[in-house]
């Protein structure tokens, strides 16, 4: 029988506790880089090599690992335990690209053949878009898909879109053009339709629920594009298809020419490797793609199940990430990925970590008296060496750092300048940045000084294409669950997004409100 106890109930932990960070002056050395490491998935290594983190802690929290019980949480995650305890709901995002713990049926429908078959009609669907034997209303093919939706409906698909871009156009295949809507500022809406065809548009609009308020209004600029802008025959319903759940007011709809669908089982910031993120990368990349990207993911799923957290880098991840925020007492995390490719990717990660594990209380309501999620930011390098490093070097706080690198480019061409390529020098900053966080410089004007002891860990492979990308995703969103599972939190709600949307509905149906709510309202001109 599993139990769910919070973090400061083990004894491991309770040991850990008189451990402080290793001297990374010390430890970090050419035997440390070469046996630190471990096989992520997906073409990916995980290194720990500059971690503070040293062995007897490694060891020590491979003991929390056992007594918090966190690969037998993810078995029960996985075969559809009940485990999103404010919703009283199943988490199933691992279905989408495998069964890490097998079938999972309830009340007839096994979900994993679910998935699949949303997978295998959106594949269809792109299909039949890319050949043009399914066209606009007006009988033009279809160039552009504009994603619309917020939050998990927006970040990760977009994230991703990002990420593969360069790769599919230097590989033959991008199969059409895409753009994103998110932000109910209507600006956001006007400036991504201002130089678009009607004709040649293919919107995806995005809401599990169906009432999404900032996603419905940019339902509304779509539909007003598509009906001013384009000529008298135009059909906005032939423009427009729909992501959303079987029970949503969206779904079997006639003002839509398809819907795909997903379910309660599958938060926003997880949904990516669902319809959510499927029908906008099948249709920019071609299926195919879309399905390395889940190939990789799996792969990343499969070495997730292994307790041990030396052969599993999503739980040592993770571990790690416990002994920097409740040990060491370090409350922020920088996510700095050495590819301009992944420039959204510490964004998607800031609403998979923060709104995952943003918690004050346990899995029963009860408030724990640690600290949980950590603050989550980034910017790809070498951009931030240039903007935010200097207080990583130089500041009053350690802030742990997660690297990611690749060895090769996603196009075609570079140039040596003064006699190394552009790859050479962004892997040359790379390497160079993880070594002077970890050891720093002595000198004796105390400006020029750098202190070190700033641990990082490192993601790498060979290039940036769908597999590999599937599985640094899946990484992060393994590293997250098992980080909620140490806190013994429940990862998979987000009450904290509730409130502000409460209030807002308020000033908008212009009824009595707080007298400062009143005040701040009229003063941004909304009443």
């Amino acid at each position: 029988m599993v139990k769910f106890r919070n973090l400061d109930e083990s004894p491991a932990f309770r040991d850990l506790l008189r451990l402080g960070p290793a001297d990374l002056r010390a430890s970090l050395t050419a035997r440390a880089v070469e046996t630190r490491r471990a096989d992520a998935g997906g073409g990916l290594t995980f290194s720990w090599a500059a971690s503070d983190a040293g062995e007897e802690a490694i060891d020590l929290l491979g003991r929390v690992a056992a007594e918090q019980e966190l690969a037998e949480k993810y078995r029960l995650l996985a075969s559809g335990h009940r485990m999103n305890t404010g919703e009283d709901r199943m988490v199933l995002h691992h279905l989408t690209r495998g069964e890490p713990a097998g079938k999972v049926v309830r009340d007839g429908r096994d979900f994993r053949s679910f998935y699949e078959g949303e997978r295998l009609r959106i594949a269809e669907f792109s299909r039949k878009v890319h050949s043009g034997s399914l066209k606009g209303s007006t009988g033009k093919p279809f160039r552009t898909a504009v994603q619309i939706g917020i939050g998990g409906s927006d970040l990760g698909p977009r994230a991703l879109f990002l990420a593969l871009e360069n790769w599919a156009r230097a590989a033959g295949r991008t199969r059409m053009a895409a753009r994103f809507v998110s932000n109910v500022d209507p600006d956001d809406a006007n400036a991504v339709l201002a130089d678009l065809d009607p004709e040649t548009t293919l919107f995806i609009l995005v809401s599990k629920s169906g009432t999404t308020q900032e996603t419905l209004a940019n339902e509304t600029f779509a539909r007003d594009f598509l009906a001013r802008r384009g000529p008298s025959g135009l059909d906005p319903s032939r423009h427009i298809v729909a992501v959303t759940s079987e029970t949503s007011p969206l779904a079997r709809n006639p003002g839509y020419l398809d819907s795909f669908y997903i379910d309660d089982f599958i938060g926003g910031r997880y949904s990516s490797t669902s319809a959510v993120g499927g029908v906008i990368l099948s249709l920019a990349f071609g299926p195919e793609a879309f399905q390395e990207l889940l190939d990789g993911a799996r792969e990343a799923d499969e070495r997730a199940r292994s307790p041990d957290p030396r052969a599993n880098p999503a739980l040592l991840d993770a571990l790690i990430g416990v002994f920097e925020r409740n040990v060491l007492g370090r409350p922020f995390l920088a996510v700095l990925p050495y590819s301009q490719a992944l420039s959204r990717f510490p964004a998607h990660l800031q609403q998979l970590d923060m709104e995952s594990n943003g918690k004050q209380v346990n899995r029963d309501g009860q408030p724990v008296s640690y600290p949980t999620g950590p603050v989550v930011f980034g910017e790809p390098g070498t951009n931030g060496q240039h903007s935010f490093f200097q207080l990583l070097h130089q500041g009053t706080d350690i802030v742990p750092l997660e690297f990611i690198g690749f060895l090769e480019n996603q196009t075609d061409r570079d140039l040596e300048v003064e006699g190394s390529t552009s790859r050479a020098k962004l892997n040359a900053n790379l390497a160079a940045q993880i070594v002077a966080f970890a050891k720093g410089r002595d000198a004796p004007d105390p400006n020029k000084r750098f202190p070190g002891g700033r641990p990082s860990t490192l993601l790498y492979g060979r290039i940036l294409d769908p597999r590999a990308l599937g599985a640094l995703l899946a990484h992060f969103e393994n590293k997250v669950m098992f980080q909620g599972f140490a806190w013994n939190l429940n990862s998979f709600d987000q009450e904290g997004v509730q409130l502000g949307k409460v209030l807002t509905k308020q000033v908008l149906a212009g009824g009595a409100l707080d007298e400062a709510l009143e005040s701040l309202s009229r003063a941004l001109g909304v009443r």
